[in-house]
C-alpha cells in the first residue's frame, strides 16, 4: 500500500518538477540521457552467473568505489560486479573507469515498476548501496525478492542528512531495518544508522574507504605531461583550488590577487578546478570579470589552443574530468573546496596522499572523521573566512620547511587508516556465505570482531 501512495507521490512531483527538468535538459544539458535505464530497462543479464550491484550516486562516490571493486574481483572471482550511478558525470565517469570490464547503467527511479524491472533483468544476490542512497520502494522489494542491501563506507551527514531523517525517523526506521548489513565510516555515523532502524547488530564500523583509494606517491602519471602543456616548470608556486563551489572561486582569486603584491610570490600560478562540470562556464566567466587572463585546460587538452608568452601569468581552469589528481600534484598549496561556503566539503585525502599541505574553510562535516584524523596530528590548516585564507597560504607557500613537514604529517595519517576496502570485502564475503581465499584473514578481521 505504501509503495503504490509513494508512486502516486512520485507522479505527482516529476508532474510538478517538469518545467525545472526541461529547464536543466535544454539550458544546462543535463537528464538527457538514460531515461531509458531510469525507467528500469537496465542493460539484461543473461548469464548464470552470480551478481553483485553496486551503485554509486555521483562522481565522488564512483571514485571511491575504485579499490572496493578491484578487491571483491580479486576475493569473488565467481560473481559478475555491475555498477549503477545516479548523475550524468557520475555515469561518464564509471564507464571511462569501469565500462570494459562492467556493466554501467543509470539507477532506477525509486517507482515500483522500474525496480521491479531493474531487478528482474539483473537478478543481483547483493546490492552494495555507497555512504547511503536508501530508497523505500527499492528496499522493499529488494526484501521481497530476498535480496541483501548493503550499505558500505556508510555515512549521514550532521548538516542535513541526519536531521532530516530525524524528523521522520518513525516513517524510516523499517526502510533502515530491511539493511542487511551496514559499514559505516565512524562510531558516530554507526550510531545514526542504528538510531534510524538499522539493526544494531548489523552495523559495523570498518573506516573510510578513500583512505584505501587515495594512492600514496609523489608522482602521479600524466602529470609532466600536464605541466609541459600548461607551459609550467618545476621551479614556479602553484596554489591548486580543487572540487570548488560556488561562491569560492572569487574568494579564491581576491585572495590570489592579495598574494601577488607579495614580492617573493608575484609569479605565483592559480589552477581551479570547479566541483561540478556544469559550473566551468560560470567560473571561466568569474575569472575574466576578475581581470585576469583565463586558459582554459580543456582547449589545450583537445588540440584547440596551444599556450603562448601571454598565458604566463594566466589563472588556469581545470574544466576536465578526471584530472583532478594530476593538478594537485603540481600544486604547492592545496586548498580543497566546498568548505567556505556552507556545502559539506570534499574529499582531501588524495592531496594528503601526494603529501601536500592542505587547507580547507570551516564547513567539512560530511568529511568530520579524516578531517579531526589530520588537524589532531598538525597536518591541515582549517581557514575561516578569506581573510584568513591568504595568510595561511602565503605562509605555507614561503615557508617550505613547515609546509613539507606538515604535508608528510598528513599522508602519513593515510597510510596509518588504510585497511577500510579489505574490512568491507570480508564483511560482504561472510554475508554471501563465500569462503575468502587462503591468507586473507588479517589483523583488520580481527579489529572489526572487536567492534
Amino acid at each position: 500500500m505504501i509503495c503504490i501512495l509513494l508512486d502516486i507521490i512520485y507522479i505527482l512531483l516529476m508532474v510538478l518538477l517538469t518545467p525545472f527538468v526541461l529547464y536543466r535538459m535544454i539550458v544546462k544539458g543535463r537528464y538527457r540521457s538514460g531515461w531509458k535505464e531510469r525507467l528500469g530497462f537496465v542493460p539484461r543479464r543473461y548469464s548464470d552467473q552470480p551478481c553483485i550491484w553496486i551503485h554509486a550516486v555521483s562522481l565522488g562516490e564512483v571514485n571511491a568505489i575504485g579499490t572496493l571493486v578491484k578487491q571483491l574481483h580479486k576475493t569473488l572471482p565467481q560473481y559478475e560486479i555491475v555498477i549503477s550511478s545516479t548523475t550524468d558525470t557520475g555515469i561518464a565517469r564509471a564507464k571511462k573507469i569501469y565500462g570494459l570490464s562492467h556493466r554501467v547503467f543509470f539507477f532506477p527511479l525509486d517507482f515500483t515498476l522500474a525496480v521491479r524491472r531493474a531487478f528482474r533483468r539483473l537478478h543481483p544476490q547483493l546490492c552494495i548501496l555507497m555512504e547511503l542512497e536508501l530508497w523505500h520502494n527499492f528496499s522493499v522489494i529488494a526484501q521481497k525478492h530476498d535480496i541483501p542491501l548493503v550499505v558500505a563506507n556508510g555515512r549521514i551527514s550532521s548538516s542535513k542528512g541526519f536531521p532530516r531523517y530525524k524528523k521522520i525517523a518513525p516513517l524510516v526506521r523499517p526502510m533502515f531495518g530491511r539493511l542487511a548489513l551496514v559499514l559505516a565510516q565512524d562510531d558516530t555515523y554507526a550510531d545514526r544508522f542504528r538510531f534510524l532502524g538499522a539493526p544494531a547488530e548489523k552495523v559495523k564500523v570498518v573506516g573510510l574507504l578513500k583512505y584505501d583509494t587515495a594512492e600514496v606517491t609523489d608522482k602521479v602519471v600524466g602529470v609532466d605531461e600536464l605541466a609541459q602543456a600548461l607551459g609550467l616548470s618545476a621551479e614556479q608556486k602553484i596554489w591548486v583550488a580543487g572540487s570548488t563551489g560556488p561562491g569560492e572561486e572569487e574568494i579564491i582569486l581576491d585572495s590570489f590577487q592579495q598574494l601577488q603584491r607579495e614580492k617573493a610570490l608575484q609569479n605565483l600560478r592559480l589552477i581551479i578546478v570547479p566541483r561540478k562540470p556544469e559550473r566551468f562556464d560560470e567560473a571561466a566567466r568569474l575569472i575574466e570579470a576578475k581581470g585576469h587572463r583565463l586558459l582554459r585546460y580543456r582547449l589545450v587538452k583537445t588540440g584547440k589552443y596551444q599556450p603562448t608568452h601571454d598565458d604566463d601569468k594566466a589563472v588556469i581552469l581545470g574544466d576536465t574530468l578526471g584530472d583532478l589528481r594530476k593538478f594537485y600534484n603540481l600544486g604547492r598549496v592545496i586548498f580543497v573546496g566546498r568548505s567556505l561556503v556552507p556545502m559539506g566539503g570534499s574529499d582531501m585525502a588524495e592531496a594528503a596522499a601526494l603529501a601536500k599541505p592542505v587547507v580547507v574553510g570551516p564547513y567539512t562535516e560530511n568529511f568530520m572523521e579524516t578531517v579531526q584524523k589530520l588537524t589532531a596530528a598538525a597536518a591541515l590548516e582549517v581557514v575561516a573566512d578569506g581573510r584568513q585564507l591568504t595568510e595561511v597560504t602565503k605562509k605555507l607557500l614561503l615557508d617550505k620547511t613547515t609546509a613539507d613537514q606538515m604535508a608528510q604529517r598528513a599522508r602519513q595519517i593515510i597510510l596509518d587508516n588504510k585497511g577500510a576496502t579489505r574490512r568491507t570485502v570480508e564483511e560482504i564475503t561472510k554475508l554471501l556465505g563465500c569462503q575468502p581465499p587462503l591468507g586473507e584473514k588479517t589483523i583488520a578481521t580481527q579489529a572489526i570482531k572487536n567492534k
